[in-house]
Formats: C-alpha cells, structure tokens, sequence
C-alpha cells in the first residue's frame, strides 16, 4: 500500500466545507463540477442509472470529437499556499483522463468567470500522467498563496474529487477586531490530540454549526484513569475572551467536564507541562449543548489544549479574541510577502504611486513590517 504525502495532513483548501466552489467547467455533461470538491470519499453505486447513462459522483465530461481539453475553475474557500494536491480518480476506470495539469492564479474579491480566464495564471502541477481508480498525488513548490486553481484533463474524462491542500493565509484587511483564533479559516490548526478513532479533531474548527454527529470529534471509550484532550494552535498569537464548546449532536456520548489551559510558545515550549496556564477550570458539560464560557484575564497565547474528561465528542470549538496591532502586521506582512507580484502590485497600487508599487512588490519577502511606507501598513489593518 503506498504512503499518504505529508501535505494530505493539511487542510483542503478547496473543500466544500471551508466554503470552496467550482464556478465553471467547460463540460459537466455526465457529473456536475461541484462533485470535485465534496468532504468525504466518493461513492458509487452499479445500479445508478440516468438518462445519460451511468451516475459518478465526480466531474465527467463527454467524449472529445475535435481537439483540445476540458478544465475547472475551483476558488479556494481559504486562500493559502499550495502545498499539494490529489487528482482522485475513484470509481473512473475506462474513464478517466489520461493526463491532468493545474494551475493557479490570486486576485482581489470576487472575480466572475470571465474575468478568471484573463487572470494571471501560473502551472502548479505539470502536464502529468493519471492511473485510474486512484489517488494521484502532485507536490506543489511554488510558495505563494492562491485564490482559485484550474485542473485540466487531457482530453476528457471523470474526476471525482479534487484536493488542494496548504497553509491558510488569511486576508489580514478582512479579519474584524475579535475573531475566532481556533477557526481553520484564519489558519488555526491542530497540532495534538490524544485519540481520534470516530471522527477527525479537524472538523472542531470548520465553519458553521455541525449537521450530524459524524461532522464533529469524537474518540474511543476510555478504560482507563487518563482523559482526551486536543491542542490548538491559534491563527495568531492573541487573548482569548470568551471560549465555546459546543457538544450539539453529542447526546450520550458528551464529555463529563472539560478545561482550558494555553500557552505562548514563542518563549515556552509546548512539551513543558510548566509552561501552561489555566483558561478554564474544569468545568461540567450538558450534552447537545452550546456552552459558551468568558475567560478571565490572561497574556497572548500561541497555542490552547482543551482536556474532555473522561472522554467524548464535540461538535465545534470556538475561541474568540484579538490580536494586538503589533501581531496583526506580523500576519498582513506573511500574507503580503506570499502574494504572487500581479496582486500584490495591484494591493499596493491603491496606497502609493503605480513605479513605487512595482518596486516594493518586486522587493519582497520583507521580514520587517516597517521597512515598508506607513501608507502600505495600513492595508495590514
């Protein structure tokens, strides 16, 4: 059996359930385009038949009769840089395309799908050959943070769902004072969890409520005197006011108690137990619930450990709070530093002169904020 890629561990950008879409295809004649981007695995059923012929859950499009290939255009529901992506081809044996490339392009709020085809588009993924049935997976190296993708298949095909896994770069201009610091979108992660043997910890911080109890975390039943626990790491060092822990779904299988503890890991390390402060004492869960908690006063922290005593599944975790302005232009300068130049040119050309601009974009990385003119820092919120 062949290893996962280490960037399968981290988000997918394009999914559904961050709030990605597919706002065009060339041709969707057999499977409509947003089966690329579905959570979970594709199914298939040998009984499922339509009008025009065998149901895929996937992006099919028809035989090509005249030259040339079809393509997709996914917009990320969180921007980021691209680490990798998997082409997954499950169920498509005699009908999967052969080759597939993908590219990917940045631009500013929401482009239609004319204007996506004029934009700036740079190849993440070579022209490459595909097995069918399969998840065929593609390193990415370029570095900088993207908007939307485009995978083509050459000529035609079916693809059932399409990956693009990386690093949330959020947009600082749009992140409000008090946001959640736990949310994937802002480019939290998890970093620990004891067990995970139901359901992944990931979905703690996706966006929105859960649906099912299937659409949060739950472990195995403890036998023993130790308890769960999963550890955060905040899209940015900041304070935490008020903390929710939501158990919604969970009705006979919620945790009995919970904590909060956190720590900075910028002076600490998170292997030391000396380095963690309490957030939140251990405190009684109800079951289906949303508990929401305010926090007492306490330093910036990097990173939150919640324990569930003994054990038990949540449906979402929410850790709302703010950074301070020192730290805010520490997350606008990595995301100006990971804009491919067309944008960041086009960022900055609101703010200063158009050569000035083209000079400071082709001068990146930065690795101090005030390097750049008070005019540009502005745009770090």
């Amino acid at each position: 059996m062949t290893e996962s890629p280490d960037f399968v561990t981290l988000p997918d950008l394009a999914s559904r359930s961050l709030g990605g879409g597919v706002p065009y295809a060339n041709d969707e004649l057999f499977a409509e385009r947003e089966n690329l981007i579905k959570p979970g695995p594709a199914v298939f059923s040998t009984e499922d038949f339509g009008h025009k012929g065998k149901v895929y859950d996937g992006w099919e499009t028809r035989r090509r009769r005249e030259p040339g290939h079809d393509f997709a255009v996914v917009r990320l529901g969180a921007p980021g840089i691209v680490r990798g992506v998997v082409i997954d081809t499950a169920w498509f044996k005699g009908n999967y395309p052969p080759f597939a490339s993908v590219e990917a392009t940045s631009a500013e709020g929401y482009p239609s799908p004319a204007e996506l085809e004029r934009a700036d588009w740079q190849t993440i993924v070579e022209r490459s050959p595909l097995r069918g049935d399969a998840e065929n997976s593609f390193p990415v190296a370029a570095g900088q943070r993207f908007t939307h993708v485009r995978l083509s298949i050459y000529p035609d095909g079916g693809v059932a769902r399409f990956r693009v896994h990386g690093e949330v770069v959020p947009d600082p201009r749009l992140l409000p004072d008090t946001f959640d610091l736990a949310a994937a979108e802002h480019g939290a992660q998890i970093v620990d969890c004891s067990d995970m043997f139901y359901s992944s910890p990931t979905n703690l911080i996706m966006p929105g409520r859960a649906r099912i109890m299937g659409d949060g975390w739950e472990n195995a039943r403890r036998r023993d005197d130790a308890n769960d626990f999963v550890t955060f790491a905040l899209a940015g060092p900041g304070t935490v006011t008020v903390a929710e822990l939501d158990t919604s779904h969970f009705v006979g299988n919620a945790p009995g108690w919970a904590s909060l503890h956190g720590m900075d890991a910028r002076s600490a390390s998170p292997e030391e137990s000396r380095a963690w402060s309490e957030l939140l004492p251990l405190t009684r869960l109800q079951p289906d619930t949303p508990h929401r908690f305010r926090l007492g006063a306490h330093p910036p922290m990097t990173h939150i450990r919640m324990d569930v005593f003994p054990d038990g599944g949540l449906a979402r975790v929410r850790l709302y709070g703010s950074m301070d302005p020192a730290q805010r232009r520490v997350i606008g300068l990595r995301w100006f530093n990971a804009l491919p130049e067309t944008h960041a040119r086009a960022v900055i050309a609101q703010h200063v002169d158009g050569e000035h601009a083209a000079k400071l974009a082709a001068s990146r990385p930065f690795t101090d904020a005030t390097a750049l003119p008070e005019a540009v820092l502005t745009v770090f919120g």
